[in-house]
């Protein structure tokens, strides 16, 4: 991540990350005293492909989008880091000394800490339960990204777009949203999901209009999206 801070913290942030609760007395007053604290507004970009990664990166509150843009243009969610966790690419890059590989963008405004890079490294060669914070975050997001790996090589579209659908819409019953926007969550082609679409319309399952689709039948939707 490369930002630059505005401010020392004012209180101790750590209280907000349970999972840091244990930490050593010397590695959070350490851990306090050299984090900064940063707010970014919504729809900014974090980092870009190929930047230096020179910050660990901890959400107090908001959002941060990451995805990847391939050179045709296509765009894929990857996850989105909120409120109290970490970004796994960001540690990735940190751990390999490498340059970041997808794009972040703030889907909210966004009010996060940083550790410096090498300070960030020092004290996780010094804490256990530090350690254990960031490769805990580390695995939980692997795992969820290989399970986004074998949707997008091996789901059925339909099946995919239904889940969303209901995990989108499951209190007002609309999703105000584009089919650009579903193709870029799915990691699939726009004129994919709207043919999609327009076949889950003529099922009577979801009602079509600019920039919204609402649920018409939301226990078929559900039937398909638990196949």
């Amino acid at each position: 991540m490369s930002t630059a801070p505005i401010s020392n913290p004012a209180t101790d942030w750590i209280s907000l990350f349970p999972a840091l609760s244990e930490l050593e007395d010397e590695t959070a007053l350490r851990l306090v005293e050299i984090s900064q604290e940063v707010r970014l507004p919504a729809r900014q970009a974090v980092f870009h492909v190929g930047d230096s990664c020179d910050n660990f990166l901890l959400v107090l509150d908001g959002r941060v989008r990451v995805q990847m843009v391939s050179e045709s243009g296509r765009e894929i969610v990857l996850y989105r880091v909120d409120t109290g966790e970490t970004c796994v690419l960001t540690t990735a890059c940190l751990l390999g000394h490498s340059a970041y590989s997808a794009e972040g963008i703030t889907e909210t405004d966004v009010h996060a800490i940083v550790v410096p890079a090498q300070a960030f490294r020092d004290l996780l060669g010094q804490s256990q339960v530090l350690r254990d914070f960031v490769f805990q975050s580390y695995g939980e997001r692997l795992t969820n990204l290989m399970v986004l790996v074998e949707e997008v090589a091996f789901g059925r579209v339909d099946i995919r777009l239904a889940r969303l659908l209901c995990e989108r819409t499951a209190q007002e019953g609309t999703l105000a949203t584009t089919h650009q926007e579903l193709a870029v969550e799915l990691g699939s082609a726009r004129e994919v999901i709207s043919r999609q679409l327009k076949d889950f319309e003529r099922r009577g399952l979801v009602k079509l209009s600019r920039g919204q689709i609402t649920i018409a039948d939301g226990a078929a939707l559900e039937a398909l999206a638990a196949t």
